[in-house]
């Protein structure tokens, strides 16, 4: 059976104080022990993360967190990391102990739950000592139902799997690229193999493009870029799309006649998870940006660098090229963003393969907020090697945004 990524699962956390038992009741949930439990408050640190299968619903990913009240300038940043936690998260287990009064933690947790309209279950846990009248009175005053469970007896648990399988959000069926094929289509698809290629394997877009198109009985045609043209003219019947690496943009655009639809792989992420018109938007900073100006190339995950990397190497020398600017570019990996957003012009993300797409729309929110324009690798790549608008034709609603700026 093939694994389902962690970016493509729901994501659910808990949260609560410290020692409400948060850790206990996740290693209940997933039936081992994989967090530490403490009497200790703030034994948990960093989130812990945990694949599973929760049926009937399907493949999520559990989190446990730090405890919200957590003290001192170290508490400050777990509880910083536990609010990113949420605001990523598909839903929220709020955990609270049976024997204290709900407190304005939870009080002002549950506004802010309600304010990003994230769904959420309220959980007593330690039921096995008793639940406080205050407790359950205070929650009924704020109308607020719950479970209560036991991590001693295992009392409530299974009860509360199946409350959460039912109340899980329906997740969005978002074309890749079924929507562009049908059945009996080809679609080509270009993957160079480059330094920058993982051995033996695709990377994620690839194959997600891939079984996307074998379930829609579309007939799939690999091939390498030097061997394109060899491809094609092999063909009887001409491609319905043809997909590339971004990469490899330029010479794919000239060996594929114009008739015959061309996009990227990056650009299907960026309408997948991301999104397009956002950073179709974004090409127009491009061309505004001064000497001096700092540009964030940010990748979502770490990876080690090689000697041409995309975002290291390449996309900067690009850029530079395609401006002839004296830029000032940073590059950042991880799943944040510096805290010095608002300096920079302009942001250049990865397609964000290894993100939830709760995950990318939060920060195209943050960048939003800041007022900083953000494009993705392939949009960015595509249009510098003069590829826009024909990448973008295959998706009315970018080619409708790309021409309310194209008239720089």
């Amino acid at each position: 059976m093939s694994k389902v990524a962690q970016s493509e699962r729901i994501h659910i956390a808990f949260i609560g104080r410290r020692n409400v038992g948060k850790s206990s009741l996740m290693n209940r949930f997933i039936g081992q022990d994989l967090v530490i439990v403490s009497d200790i408050p703030g034994t948990t640190t960093d989130p812990v993360k945990k694949a599973m299968e929760l049926l009937p619903f399907g493949p999520v990913v559990l989190i446990d967190t730090a405890g919200i009240d957590d003290v001192g300038e170290l508490g400050q940043k777990r509880i910083d990391k536990t609010i990113k936690i949420i605001s990523e998260s598909d839903f929220v287990i709020l955990v609270l102990d049976s024997q204290n009064d709900l407190s304005e933690y939870e009080i002002n947790l549950i506004k802010q739950l309600q304010e990003l309209e994230l769904p959420f279950i309220v959980v007593i846990n330690k039921s096995d000592l008793g639940i406080k009248y205050e407790l359950i009175k205070k929650l009924n005053e704020n109308n607020l139902s719950f479970l209560s469970v036991s991590c001693i007896n295992e009392e409530g648990i299974f009860q509360l799997k199946e409350k959460i399988a039912k109340l899980l959000p329906a997740e969005d069926d978002l074309p890749l690229v079924s929507d562009l094929i049908k059945q009996h289509d080809i679609i080509v698809l270009v993957v160079p193999i480059d330094l920058g290629a993982p051995k033996g394997r695709l990377i994620m877009p690839q194959v997600q493009t891939i079984r996307e198109s074998l379930d829609k009985d579309a007939i799939v045609v690999v091939a390498k870029d030097k061997e394109l043209r060899a491809a094609l003219d092999k063909l009887k019947t001409p491609p319905k799309l043809v997909v590339t690496d971004s990469q490899a943009i330029m010479k794919v655009n000239a060996d594929v006649p114009d008739e015959i639809p061309l996009t990227t792989f990056s650009i299907l992420m960026a309408r997948y998870k991301g999104d397009l018109q956002e950073y179709v938007k974004g090409i127009l900073r491009i061309e505004e940006l001064k000497d001096g100006d700092k540009v964030l190339i940010a990748e979502a995950c770490s990876h080690h660098a090689q000697e041409d990397d995309i975002g290291r190497v390449k996309i900067p020398r690009w850029l530079r090229l395609h401006t002839k600017k004296k830029l000032e570019i940073d590059v950042k990996s991880g799943h944040d963003f510096p805290e010095n957003l608002d300096e920079y012009k302009l942001i250049i993300h990865c397609g964000g393969c290894t993100l939830t797409r709760k995950m990318m729309q939060t920060r195209i929110k943050q960048a939003r907020y800041m007022g900083v324009p953000i494009v993705n690798y392939g949009v960015a790549i595509s249009y510098m090697h003069g590829a826009i608008p024909r990448a973008l034709e295959p998706f009315p609603e970018a080619i409708n945004e790309w021409k309310k700026i194209s008239k720089f």
